[in-house]
């Protein structure tokens, strides 16, 4: 591929990223608004937002039949909208992390779950599905768990069992 078409597929990369981030934010803003909201326009808003998550992951999957070069670029947007569909993450936050591929924040995340159920600041049952998520989002970017966390993940596999309908494609890098 010449410079112009990597310049080409890098601005549609970071388009897309745009896009997911902004379908991201309205989760997170659907979520963060929901006691101020009637359930009904809760519900409706969720629809509409699952539903342009959907398009975007359709036209995603247009995309990557027809230019092989954007498979690498485009597989790991796929697969985080993929999950922001089937509700296998539901906190924004996470999808975001994930989405942007960053273990680092993840594990910053677990930490401070962990210290907040520690000093009471939240609920132990609460920050179970959390800490499920950021671990299940870990081990699918690779990351390396304790026997402690994959022990955790096997008792709570509702959120595993939530990624069996998801697609995962093995992407070979340019």
């Amino acid at each position: 591929m010449d410079t112009s078409g990597n310049v080409e597929t890098d601005n549609l990369k970071r388009n897309l990223e745009i896009q997911l981030d902004r379908l991201v934010e309205q989760l997170e803003d659907l979520e963060s608004y929901k006691d101020d909201m009637e359930e009904e326009e809760y519900n409706e808003t969720k629809k509409e937002t699952k539903e342009q998550l959907q398009e975007f992951n359709e036209s995603l999957e247009k995309l990557m039949k027809g230019n092989i070069s954007l498979v690498s670029k485009l597989a790991a947007v796929r697969l985080t909208t993929q999950l922001a569909i089937s509700n296998a993450f539901k906190t924004p936050e996470i999808i975001r992390m994930f989405a942007k591929q960053e273990p680092k924040l993840l594990r910053e995340k677990l930490k401070q779950l962990e210290d907040d159920v520690q000093l009471n600041k939240i609920l132990k049952e609460n920050s179970e599905r959390q800490k499920a998520e950021i671990l299940t989002a870990l081990r699918h970017l690779g990351e390396q768990l304790s026997r402690e966390d994959l022990q955790f993940l096997e008792k709570h596999n509702d959120i595993a069992n939530a990624f069996k309908n998801i697609q995962f494609i093995e992407v070979q890098e340019d």
